[in-house]
């Protein structure tokens, strides 16, 4: 049998899971999104993150997607508040020392702002502060890495975007659609 893998742009306030049992309120889920019966998330994105995430039928793919020893490279574009300088992107590409240790060095470079869908709802905007854009790519998952190695580097993450996870990627996938790799 050849497993499914499902490539989901997962938007914003969206769990990434197909029920929710940790709320009073009604919060999306993705089964608001995908109707596919036997897939399962590989891995996490925040709910307060955007961008793509797989989905699978087979628990060995499942596993080599989310586990950190196999070290899939997920790249995120990264709306920071302020403008970094060079000192802050070479310290978040040679590691971050974080409460939980220390991160493993990632790939990271200053980047013009991307063509992304307007997010809704939208990044506050304060004039008297600037913002700017980062292409970050880390091969771990800790809890709210990006953001917490972006607050770490004194810029503190306004919009996160996984564009891509191994091999593949969100290209021209909009928010809240899907389709099979």
């Amino acid at each position: 049998m050849i497993p499914r893998l499902i490539l989901f742009n997962k938007p914003i306030n969206v769990l990434s899971q197909f029920t929710d049992r940790g709320s009073p309120t009604k919060r999306a889920t993705l089964s608001d999104y995908i109707q596919v019966p036997g897939v399962y998330p590989a891995g996490r994105l925040d709910r307060d993150s955007e961008g793509l995430l797989l989905l699978t039928d087979d628990g060995k793919l499942q596993a080599r997607i989310a586990d950190p020893k196999f070290k899939l490279p997920k790249t995120y574009l990264v709306q920071v508040e302020g403008e970094p300088d060079d000192a802050a992107v070479k310290q978040l590409s040679r590691g971050v020392e974080l409460n939980d240790g220390v991160t493993r060095p990632a790939r990271a470079e200053a980047i013009a702002d991307p063509q992304l869908w307007p997010r809704d709802p939208p990044v506050r905007f304060r004039k008297s502060v600037p913002d700017s854009w980062l292409r970050l790519t880390i091969t771990e998952g800790r809890n709210r890495q990006v953001r917490r190695m972006t607050a770490a580097v004194g810029y503190p993450t306004l919009r996160l975007v996984r564009w891509s996870v191994g091999d593949w990627s969100l290209a021209d996938l909009k928010p809240g659609k899907w389709r099979e790799a």
